[in-house]
């Protein structure tokens, strides 16, 4: 009884350290009030919507990280990044919806906040509702295009989001092709790399790395997103009244937020997210119906799928997942690969180069597996026997060749100019295998074509 007692008092106690530790946290964020004088808002669903925008707020970078990390300029006090995060009922799941900020919006009758003047409903693009009205026209300007109601506003610069990646030890990114921005000074070669505070800043707001733009940009937050919740549940920061409240310390330090985003609602949030993995996290874009919609006076602008974006956010407001539900992972599953080239895009021909029987057919339905579209017609090599595994390619086609050796281990790569875009696998007596393999952009799944982060952060 003895023992018993004293380990509650224990757990009391730590409980009430671990609150004492982090109480008066939210003394240190700046206070405004996006809902103030809103009616006629969407009606409540289940689960918690929080409305997070980042801001090119830099009032608090130095010269010297301003000329690292090229964020000289002057600020357009406008959102760079807008995203609706839904955290379901039973706190299990968190969805993160990608809202474009060149999203064609209409923007509700409100007072301009730098002028006073009083403007009427008036089409515009989605991140200039913060430029003229701040969080509360941002909060009704979403409010409006989805119908989900929002329960908390975070409003992250520039400062907060350094210091929060920095406070967890940094965050790591993988990728299978160089990542270059002239603009963002990003300049990453392929492989895996483990990004600072900076370079996370420089990750996230590059656009100008291929065609993609802020479509590319967007799957680049998330895959960073999906690669924070790893550190942050993995490193033990959750667990840790001490090291929550050095990374809250840290965020909150430049963070603005509503009145009822406090002390309490972290703690429970935290605690709730104990049990969190990447794979309890979703992300997906609002799926987009014109990349391109002209509006006279304001330029191109990103348009909805109306339907589509319909159906998604009657999703978040019922608490549903947008994801295809998966059954666990077993732990024993072998290591995945990152490459380059979806395996669904390369054609395979299977040539069996050893006297085993059958061994084509297995290789075959192997690669198949791990999504290789292979001919299903294996044939018999030809010559003699095979002591390793090579993989025949045609120059052309070197980005393919190289992610279907990442499924074969310690396979030879070959070129053969004329071979076409079929490549043909001669099956060696080293063959101990297939290796799965997955694209660096995660096929994306159900019909809002979701990802989880399990499928983006490095395996």
């Amino acid at each position: 009884m003895r023992m018993a007692t004293a380990l509650s008092v224990v757990v009391l106690a730590a409980g009430g350290i671990g609150h004492a530790v982090v109480t008066g946290l939210d003394t240190g964020i700046t206070r405004v009030d996006p809902f103030k004088d809103m009616k006629n808002r969407p009606q409540a669903g289940h689960g918690m919507n929080v409305l997070v925008v980042g801001t090119d707020g830099r009032d608090r970078i130095t010269q010297e990280e301003k000329e690292k990390y090229r964020l000289g300029g002057a600020p357009c006090h406008c959102t760079d990044t807008v995203m609706l995060v839904h955290i379901s009922e039973d706190r299990e799941r968190a969805s993160v919806v990608s809202l474009p900020r060149d999203s064609y919006a209409e923007m509700p009758e409100h007072v301009d906040v730098n002028s006073g003047r009083k403007h009427r409903s008036h089409p515009v693009k989605l991140n200039a509702a913060y430029a003229e009205g701040g969080p509360s026209l941002t909060v009704r300007t979403v409010e409006s295009m989805t119908g989900v109601k929002i329960d908390h506003y975070v409003e992250v610069d520039f400062t907060s989001f350094m210091r929060t990646v920095d406070a967890v030890g940094g965050v790591q990114i993988c990728t299978t092709r160089p990542l270059k921005d002239s603009y963002t000074g990003l300049d990453l070669a392929a492989g895996t790399h483990d990004l600072d505070g900076g370079a996370a800043l420089q990750y996230v707001r590059s656009r100008h790395i291929d065609g993609a733009a802020d479509i590319g940009r967007m799957q680049r937050q998330q895959r960073f997103l999906a690669a924070l919740i790893d550190r942050a549940t993995s490193g033990g920061v959750l667990l840790n009244p001490v090291r929550f409240r050095g990374m809250a310390t840290a965020m909150l330090g430049s963070v603005r937020a509503d009145e009822g985003f406090g002390t309490d609602q972290m703690l429970a949030l935290a605690k709730a997210m104990r049990g969190f993995t990447p794979a309890s996290s979703e992300f997906v874009s609002v799926p987009i119906g014109d990349m391109s919609f002209p509006v006279k006076g304001i330029g191109s602008t990103v348009k909805w799928d109306a339907a589509k974006a319909q159906k998604l956010f009657q999703a978040l407001r019922e608490d549903r997942p947008l994801s295809p539900q998966k059954p666990a992972a077993k732990s024993s599953a072998p290591r995945t690969v990152v490459v380059d080239v979806p395996p669904k895009t390369i054609r395979v021909q299977v040539h069996n180069g050893t006297r085993t029987d059958g061994l084509g057919r297995k290789v075959d339905d192997a690669l198949r597996a791990t999504g290789f579209d292979t001919t299903r017609e294996p044939m018999t090599g030809a010559g003699q026997e095979h002591a390793r595994t090579v993989v025949e390619y045609d120059p052309r086609w070197d980005r393919s060749a190289k992610s279907l050796a990442a499924a074969l281990p310690g396979s030879e790569l070959r070129a053969v100019a004329g071979r076409g875009g079929t490549l043909r696998v001669i099956v060696g007596g080293d063959y101990r295998g297939v290796t799965p393999v997955r694209a660096e952009e995660a096929p994306r799944g159900g019909p809002f074509e979701a990802v989880t982060g399990d499928q983006v952060v490095c395996p």
